[in-house]
C-alpha cells in the first residue's frame, strides 16, 4: 500500500537508497511517479480528484510537494485525498506536515481529528479538536486549558453558541466527539445538522453512514453511503464502508461487488506505474468471499488476482446469481 515507509532487506539496499531520496517528513513518496516534473501538478490533481481518480490525484499532489516541499495547501489536500482513498496512515502524516507549516489550518485540523478517530487514537483526536477550537476565532474562548478530552459541558456550550445559526464545521466536530464517546445517536444528530447546511457534502454523508453503522443501523448507513457515492462515485472509502455494511447485513455478494469496484477504481489509472490498492479492502474482500462458500474464488482473492475475480463475479455467466442478490 502506497504512502507508507516500509523496511527493506539488505539485498535491496540500492532500492532503499533510491527510495530515501523521496522520503520527506516521514512520508514515503512514490519513487516512480510519472508526474514528478509535471507542470501544473497541483491544479491537475484537483481535476483528477473531482473525476474520482484518487490514485492519480495522490501522485500529482506528491509531485507538487516534491517541487515545493513548503506548500502547505498541497500537504493538506494530499492528506484529505489519502483519507478518501482508504490510506489513513499516509493521511495522518500529510496532515501533520501541513499543520507544521500552517498550525491554524482549520480544515486540516478537522481532517486530522477524523483520521485519528478512524485510527482509534482518541487522545490525539481530542487534541486535534481542541486545537481546532483554539484557532477558531468564534470558539477559541471555549477551548480547554489541558490537552485531555473535551468535557461534555463544553460541547453543549459550543453548540448553544450558535443557537440561531447551524455551523456545519462545528457540528462535524461535535459528531466526531460524540463518536469518540460512543454516543452515536447524538453524533447522528450533529452530522444531520451539518448536512442541513451542506446537503451535497459527500464527506458528511459518509461520516453519517459510518456513525449509523457504528450504532448498529447498517440499513440506514447504506442509504447514507449511497448518497455519498451519488455525489462522488470515486469515493473509495465510502465504497469500502458500503461493502462492510453489506457484510453486516449478510449481503455477501453485494459486499464483494463493492470491494471489487473499489479495487478496480484504485488501479484504473494506467499512467501510474505504482498501483496503490488498499490492504484493508483486500482483507474485507477475502472475508466476504469466504462467506460465499466459493473456495476457488477465495484462492483467487488470496493470490490477489483482481482480474480473475472481476471476470468471475461480474461477468455475464454469473448474472442470474447477481440478480437474485439484488446487485
Amino acid at each position: 500500500m502506497g504512502g507508507v515507509c516500509k523496511r527493506m532487506s539488505p539485498r535491496n539496499w540500492k532500492n532503499q537508497v533510491l527510495a530515501a531520496v523521496h522520503l520527506l517528513q516521514g512520508y514515503y513518496f512514490n519513487s516512480k511517479n510519472p508526474y514528478r516534473d509535471w507542470p501544473n501538478a497541483f491544479a491537475e490533481s484537483q481535476e483528477n480528484a473531482r473525476e474520482g481518480d484518487l490514485n492519480a490525484a495522490v501522485l500529482l499532489l506528491e509531485a507538487a510537494i516534491l517541487q515545493d516541499p513548503q506548500d502547505s495547501e498541497a500537504w493538506q489536500l494530499l492528506g484529505m485525498t489519502q483519507a478518501e482513498n482508504e490510506n489513513e496512515q499516509a493521511a495522518i502524516m500529510s496532515l501533520q506536515r501541513c499543520l507544521e507549516l500552517r498550525p491554524n489550518n482549520l480544515p486540516a485540523l478537522m481532517a486530522l481529528a477524523v483520521s485519528f478517530t478512524n485510527s482509534s487514537m482518541q487522545r490525539e483526536a481530542c487534541d486535534a479538536l481542541r486545537r481546532w477550537i483554539g484557532h477558531n476565532a468564534r470558539y477559541k474562548h471555549l477551548a480547554p486549558d489541558s490537552g485531555g478530552p473535551l468535557q461534555e459541558q463544553r460541547r453543549h456550550d459550543a453548540a448553544l453558541f450558535n443557537v440561531d445559526f447551524v455551523d456545519p464545521d462545528l457540528q462535524t466536530g461535535l459528531g466526531v466527539l460524540f463518536n469518540l464517546s460512543n454516543d452515536f445517536n447524538k453524533a447522528v444528530e450533529a452530522f444531520t445538522a451539518a448536512l442541513s447546511v451542506r446537503p451535497r457534502d459527500y464527506l458528511l454523508w459518509n461520516r453519517l453512514g459510518a456513525t449509523l453503522a457504528n450504532g448498529d443501523r447498517s440499513e440506514e448507513a447504506m442509504e447514507a453511503y449511497s448518497r455519498a457515492l451519488d455525489l462522488q462515485p470515486g469515493f473509495i472509502r465510502s465504497r469500502y464502508n458500503l461493502g462492510i455494511s453489506c457484510i453486516n447485513l449478510g449481503l455477501h455478494r453485494e459486499a464483494v461487488s463493492n470491494f471489487l469496484t473499489a479495487l478496480n477504481q484504485q488501479r484504473r489509472s494506467q499512467r501510474c506505474g505504482h498501483q496503490q490498492m488498499s490492504a484493508n479492502i483486500w482483507a474485507a474482500l477475502r472475508i466476504a468471499i469466504s462467506m460465499m462458500d466459493r473456495p476457488e474464488l477465495f484462492q483467487a482473492a488470496k493470490a490477489g488476482d483482481l482480474d480473475l475475480l472481476t471476470r468471475c463475479l461480474t461477468g455475464p455467466s454469473d448474472w442470474t446469481e447477481q440478480k437474485q442478490c439484488g446487485v
